[in-house]
């Protein structure tokens, strides 16, 4: 049995908002054509017809929807997609997520999320002042007002979703004021997602550092485990995929482990590529538009990009941590490994609360 992600971008790197820290755009800049626009129904068809012949009975995969802003396609498309893969599933266990800013989340698209049973990713900084500061609109408009609109629609809808907050050099210095905020807005699952410097390294000030990720974990970790005591468990994805690497060796999350695991994400023109943060001209491997899953995903594993060595033993000295990060996820080498001073902020936060989280959690 065969359990597989493609992830998709059906609007490209277009978007409806200017957030500050955009890690894709920095990404879609760097390509010769910055954006493919909107998936058109003949690619996205050719795609599913693709995935789906290298597939049989008892497989299981996960349609993944990201950007850009993926809700740019419109509801048609995700209608008519899903009702594509329909036709070819039989036997075949298939899931949908789609990782959304929300503001285009309606009544209507909700209602079909929940129909076809999607898992939401939504990007929600935390409060005001901390959301507007990074995520606004084409306009410079702060977008805090709209994405909760979309949380309270979610709520009210009982659609399952994920909160998706983006930790910067600012946001870390808050951890109180985002941890309070999680408990009152009743937001069940958290993952914090480091903001990186842009890929040709130009020093930003929004950017995370292994210091600031140091910092915030080592603060938020008794909140959040007094908060559990008390009976408000919060769902915090850095700590159960800890848990889960440490108890059972296995990697919760791309890059947790050290270098590449193979990923398959397609842009809107059918081209595939083996990693989101390498979305670039010189990384392209395949086209899904012409090629089955299996010709795909071997072109994949069979790439330089994930061949290459990323890290040496040695840059880790005698660090007890290296046989389960070996050196960490190379695109986030200088936000959480490798700090100014030599020091990991990842080596920091486990020294000071793994044995405590290994106990806390059950996994």
């Amino acid at each position: 049995m065969k359990r597989i992600t493609v992830l998709i971008k059906p609007a490209s790197s277009l978007c409806n908002m200017r957030c500050a820290y955009c890690f894709y755009s920095d990404v879609s800049a760097s390509r010769e054509i910055p954006s493919y626009g909107i998936m058109q129904r003949e690619t996205a068809r050719a795609i599913i017809k693709n995935i789906f012949a290298g597939l049989v009975s008892g497989d299981e995969i996960t349609i993944a929807f990201q950007g850009g802003e993926p809700t740019l396609a419109g509801l048609n498309f995700y209608t008519d997609f899903t009702a594509a893969v329909d036709e070819l599933s039989a036997g075949i266990q298939v899931k949908y997520t789609l990782q959304t800013n929300g503001l285009l989340l309606n009544e209507s698209f909700i209602d079909f999320l929940k129909s076809r049973e999607f898992l939401v990713g939504l990007s929600l900084d935390g409060p005001v002042a901390v959301h507007n500061q990074n995520r606004v609109d084409n306009k410079e408009n702060g977008t805090y007002g709209r994405v909760i609109r979309a949380k309270k629609l979610l709520d009210a809808k009982d659609v399952p979703y994920n909160i998706l907050c983006v930790l910067t050099a600012e946001s870390t210095r808050h951890v109180r004021r985002l941890w309070d905020f999680i408990l009152a807005e009743k937001i069940g699952y958290v993952q914090f997602i480091p903001c990186l410097e842009p890929l040709d390294g130009i020093k930003s000030g929004a950017a995370l550092t292994p210091e600031r990720f140091y910092r915030f974990y080592s603060e938020l970790f008794p909140l959040w485990q007094a908060a559990a005591e008390k009976g408000r468990y919060v769902s915090v994805k850095l700590f159960e995929d800890l848990a889960v690497l440490f108890i059972k060796g296995q990697a919760g999350s791309c890059g947790l482990a050290g270098g590449c695991s193979p990923q398959i994400v397609v842009e809107a023109d059918g081209s595939v590529y083996p990693c989101d943060f390498y979305v670039l001209d010189r990384y392209k491997l395949a086209d899904l538009t012409k090629m089955t899953l299996k010709q795909t995903f071997e072109a994949v594993i069979h790439s330089d990009f994930l061949q290459s060595e990323q890290y040496s033993a040695n840059k880790c000295g005698n660090c007890r941590y290296y046989p389960w990060c070996r050196g960490g996820c190379k695109r986030m080498k200088r936000a959480v490994y490798s700090g100014k001073n030599g020091n990991c902020g990842f080596k920091d936060f486990l020294d000071e609360r793994l044995d405590a989280l290994l106990k806390f959690i059950v996994v």
